[in-house]
């Protein structure tokens, strides 16, 4: 028997997406990067946008994956199927990291990767101010806003603070929840229905 998903298709909240913004995924989207993820949206203007996900996170320490790096308690996220043979960071360091891309607020897109590196080998960085990912998303100019037509995205707004601290396992449904209203029927759907 095949089921009929479309009843929990709802359209999008018509928010236009800017730097700074977080991308909600619709709970149907397809692809294992994409699906029931949450994306920052580290850059975005008319020639495309830029962002990570927030809420996949590959099982490997980043000590593990790069040469010569400090002993570091931190996840590395899988950031998006775009240059995946690269790592990205995102930070509240600020100024501390020398070519650091202001997001918002107080966070900040990548900058000089041997000045992290020696920050954090003399314990003046912590794991609530950066975050690693593997790889990124990526959009052309016009594809984000067509997706966001097509009901594949929500956009919505964050802090600094919950987006360096909150708990990836939850972070699809707390974010769902915090949109309420009709949005929050997607919370309890299944990722697979066809395994209930």
């Amino acid at each position: 028997m095949k089921l009929n998903t479309n009843i929990f298709r709802i359209e999008t909240n018509h928010v236009d997406p800017k730097q700074g913004n977080i991308l909600i995924a619709e709970p149907f989207l397809s692809g294992s990067y994409f699906n029931r993820s949450i994306i920052i949206l580290a850059s975005y203007d008319e020639k495309g946008a830029i962002g990570f996900i927030l809420n996949k996170r590959v099982d490997y320490p980043v000590e593990d994956l790069l040469t010569d790096f400090p002993d570091f308690d931190a996840d590395i996220h899988i950031g998006g199927p775009v240059g995946t043979d690269s790592i990205y960071f995102i930070h509240t360091l600020g100024d501390v990291i020398p070519g650091s891309v202001l997001i918002k607020e107080n966070l900040y897109w990548g900058g000089d990767f041997e000045t992290l590196k020696q920050q954090i080998r003399l314990g003046l960085v912590n794991r609530e101010q950066v975050r690693f990912f593997l790889g990124y998303s990526g959009w052309d100019a016009g594809q984000l806003e067509e997706e966001i037509k097509e009901n594949s995205w929500l956009v919505a707004d964050v802090s600094e603070a919950n987006l360096m601290n909150i708990d990836e396992n939850l972070m699809w449904v707390e974010s769902v929840r915090a949109m309420g209203g009709k949005y929050t029927m997607w919370e309890n759907y299944p990722e697979n229905p066809s395994l209930n």
